[in-house]
C-alpha cells in the first residue's frame, strides 16, 4: 500500500469546487492528513449561487481545519479568468507553491434533463452545462499548474462521473452530460501528455453513486439514516461517502511513485483496493464493477463481494 501511511504536512492544495459534495470531501481528507487546502466555489455565508444552497466555502474550510489541516476559503467563479487568475496569486503570494490541484467544479445538477435528446433538452441550461463542467477546468488549469510547476512532483485530479472504458460504452444520461463527463476524462489524458514529462501527474477519477448533500436530499434522507432509502431503491446499497473519493486523492498526494497512473482514468473503488483505505464506516464500495456486474445487466441488488 505505497503512500498510505505519508504526510502531506507542508503541501498546498487547491480544490476548485469544494463546497459540497465530492469536493468538499477531497478537501476535508487533504486536510486530515495535514495539507494546506485552499477551497473554492461561488457559495458564501453572504450569498448563494444558482443552486440556492446551505452549504459554504467557508464550511468547508472550517472542516479541513478540523480535521487536522489548513483550510482557506476563496470566493471564486471559475467561468471568470480574472477571479482565478487572481485566486491564483493569491496562492502563489501566501504560499509560493502549489502541489496538488482538484478540478471539481460542476454545477450542473438542476441544468441536465433525463434521457432528453439534443433536441428536446433546453438548449441554454445544455450550453450553461458544458461551460460550468468543461469551461471551468480548463480556466483553472490555465491558471494554476504554472504555479505547482516550479516543483516536481504536483498532481492534478480531474473529478468527473464514470470510468473512460465505463462511459465509452454507456450513454450517460443525455446529450450533454455525456459530452461533459467524457470532455473531463479526456481533459486529464491530454494533461498527462503535457505534465508528465515536465514532472507532474494528471488523472482522472470517478466515485461511485454518491451519497452529497443533494443525493441525500432528494431521496429525503441523511447520512444517518440513509439506508432507509433502500426501499425505494434498492441499489443505493454501493453508494459511497464523498470522505471516500476525498481519500482515494489523499492517497494519490501522498504517494511518491504517483507517476505511474500519469493520463490514466481510475475509480474510489479501484484505488481502495491499491491503496487499502476505507470508507468510513469501513467498507470498500466498488460501484463500477457493482453496475457492470449487477445494476446494469438488470440482476437483484446485493452487494455482497462489492464492498
Amino acid at each position: 500500500m505505497p503512500g498510505t501511511q505519508r504526510t502531506l504536512e507542508g503541501r498546498v492544495a487547491l480544490v476548485a469546487g469544494a463546497t459540497r459534495g465530492a469536493g468538499r470531501g477531497v478537501a476535508v481528507q487533504l486536510g486530515a492528513r495535514g495539507a494546506t487546502v485552499y477551497v473554492s466555489g461561488r457559495s458564501t455565508r453572504g450569498r448563494r449561487s444558482e443552486y440556492d444552497r446551505p452549504e459554504t466555502i467557508e464550511e468547508t474550510a472550517e472542516l479541513v481545519t478540523a480535521a487536522g489541516g489548513r483550510g482557506i476559503a476563496v470566493v471564486a467563479d471559475h467561468l471568470v479568468p480574472a477571479e482565478v487568475e487572481a485566486l491564483v496569486g493569491r496562492i502563489d503570494a501566501e504560499q509560493g507553491r502549489l502541489d496538488v490541484l482538484v478540478n471539481d467544479i460542476w454545477g450542473g445538477e438542476r441544468l441536465f434533463e433525463w434521457d432528453g435528446t439534443v433536441w428536446e433538452h433546453d438548449l441554454d441550461k445544455g450550453l450553461r452545462l458544458l461551460r460550468l463542467a468543461v469551461e471551468t477546468h480548463a480556466v483553472t488549469s490555465h491558471f494554476a499548474l504554472p504555479l505547482m510547476l516550479r516543483e516536481p512532483g504536483g498532481l492534478v485530479v480531474e473529478m468527473t462521473d464514470g470510468t473512460a472504458e465505463y462511459n465509452a460504452s454507456h450513454y450517460r444520461v443525455s446529450f450533454f452530460y455525456d459530452i461533459a463527463k467524457s470532455a473531463v476524462l479526456r481533459m486529464a489524458f491530454a494533461l498527462g501528455h503535457e505534465l508528465g514529462p515536465r514532472g507532474a501527474t494528471a488523472v482522472a477519477l470517478t466515485p461511485g453513486w454518491l451519497r452529497s448533500e443533494m443525493m441525500l436530499d432528494n431521496f429525503g434522507v441523511t447520512e444517518e439514516n440513509w439506508r432507509d432509502a433502500l426501499a425505494k431503491v434498492p441499489h443505493f446499497a454501493i453508494s459511497e461517502t464523498p470522505s471516500y473519493v476525498g481519500r482515494a486523492v489523499a492517497a494519490l498526494a501522498a504517494d511518491p511513485e504517483v507517476a505511474r497512473w500519469n493520463g490514466r482514468s481510475l475509480s474510489s473503488g479501484q484505488l481502495a483496493r491499491e491503496y487499502g483505505f476505507t470508507d468510513l464506516d469501513g467498507s470498500r464500495p466498488d460501484c463500477w464493477r457493482y453496475m457492470v456486474e449487477v445494476q446494469d445487466p438488470g440482476r437483484p441488488a446485493d452487494t455482497t463481494g462489492y464492498r
